[in-house]
């Protein structure tokens, strides 16, 4: 069965080229520009993962980090942020809050994502980028 994700992503550019990819990796995708609109989609189906940015209008996305990691119907999906805030602090309030994962998007190409996903998908333990 393909993996489900939910990709929480406001600039368009950036939303449709992870979309495109993620596609062709073989899993199945929902795309939002919105936290607000992320939140109904959790609450409408289940997802496997969800590739999340912090800086969203609206709902930001640790606040939207720390509903998901609250609510007992979705507190077991992974949540990995994909973002350009690379401040320590940040990160470690993203791990605090329930992260699995942080990736810096000036750090990693696509096909980079697309593998360190897999890799959430496949292992169970939560790590920090190296």
């Amino acid at each position: 069965m393909e993996k489900k994700i939910l990709l929480i992503e406001d600039d368009l550019f950036i939303r449709e080229m992870y979309e495109s990819e993620l596609k062709r990796a073989g899993y199945k995708i929902t795309a939002c520009s919105l936290g607000e609109d992320g939140i109904k989609a959790l609450q409408k189906d289940r997802f496997d993962l969800v590739l999340l940015d912090i800086m969203l209008p609206g709902v930001n996305g640790l606040d939207i980090l720390k509903q998901i990691k609250q609510n007992p119907q979705t507190k077991d999906i992974k949540v990995v942020l994909l973002t350009n805030l690379g401040q320590e602090t940040v990160m470690k309030t993203g791990f605090d809050l329930g992260a699995a994962g942080y990736l810096i998007k000036s750090s990693y190409s696509p096909d980079q994502v697309i593998s360190e996903i897999a890799n959430f998908l496949k292992d169970p333990t939560s790590y920090l980028e190296s």
